[in-house]
């Protein structure tokens, strides 16, 4: 494994475990139902988000005291280490707030060259060497290894066959803020029309497991977090996928933009963000005022 550690077969063996133990305790929270509260103008967060990042955070540190963690509700442990766990331990709380069960863990594992003495900065980027996601709710445990295939439960996985982005089911996301900030209701329409679909389901990194596993063929999403990506982008890259940003380059855990394929349909995804972005053939939207328009004169000219 040039530019990486050599793998250690307890990260996926131990981080399955603890991603077991914290989807039971998701189930146990989802079916009594939590309560929720906000930590931004619509974030959502609930007892179970902060209960289940404690529980990761206290087995990662007795399976791996050397390693950091890195979790969606602050924690920041030995962030100065070679190895550092990126975690979400409820990645689709806004389903989960509402008893729409798609949501599940995410942990993957990124491996920062140098070790504790010569260390990258908080801000650069390592390789992610092993990661997790598992959906309490299916009972589908992910796992990925650098250089050692994608599994579910147990079985190895593969990305779609399909090659053409007019065969291809598709998924993005929306922000939970902002969202008068993201164009991605124009890119929505536009994959809409060019595909068999598109599926907004609220899960990142469920998304992500799935063009791995072969149920999308792509996902793109504008603004993730590292704890989003960290294990999917493993398991889409070990499963024979490709990442990239909307313009083709290199996907880093800080970058903004993931795009994500069975491989076979990304430079034609690629070429069709570059037609969106410079404003090339888009079909336009009806307003709900030209719609109705053009329903009345149809009723009226019986066509």
């Amino acid at each position: 494994m040039s530019g990486t550690a050599h793998l250690d077969q307890r990260w996926v063996s131990q981080a399955s475990a603890i991603a077991l133990e914290a989807g039971a305790r998701l189930r146990e929270f989802f079916a009594q139902g939590v309560e929720t509260e906000y930590k931004g103008d619509v974030d959502l967060v609930t007892v179970a988000d902060r209960t289940v990042e404690k529980l990761i955070r206290t087995r990662l540190a007795e399976a791996f005291p050397e390693h950091g963690v890195y979790g969606e509700e602050g924690t920041r442990e030995r962030m100065g280490g070679e190895f550092r766990w990126y975690v979400d331990p409820l990645d689709g709380t806004t389903n989960f707030a509402h008893g729409f069960p798609q949501f599940c863990v995410s942990m993957g594992l990124e491996h920062r060259p140098g070790g504790a003495g010569d260390v990258l900065s908080a801000e650069e980027n390592g390789t992610i060497v092993a990661g997790v996601i598992y959906d309490p709710m299916r009972d589908e445990l992910y796992t990925a290894e650098r250089g050692h295939g994608a599994w579910l439960n147990g079985k190895p996985m593969h990305v779609s066959r399909i090659e053409f982005l007019a065969e291809s089911l598709i998924s993005t996301g929306f922000p939970s803020r902002k969202r008068h900030d993201s164009p991605n209701i124009h890119f929505y329409h536009e994959f809409t029309l060019r595909s068999h679909g598109v599926r907004r389901a609220g899960s990142a990194a469920l998304d992500l497991a799935y063009v791995a596993c072969g149920r999308l063929e792509a996902f793109w999403e504008f603004n993730l977090n590292p704890w989003d990506t960290a294990a999917g982008i493993l398991l889409v890259e070990e499963s024979g996928g490709r990442l990239s940003d909307f313009a083709g380059g290199s996907f880093q855990l800080n970058s903004r933009e993931v795009l994500a394929s069975n491989s076979l349909i990304h430079d034609e995804l690629i070429v069709l963000f570059k037609d969106m972005f410079a404003g090339r053939d888009l079909a336009p939207i009806p307003t709900p005022q030209e719609f109705a328009q053009h329903r009345a004169e149809r009723a009226a000219t019986g066509r």
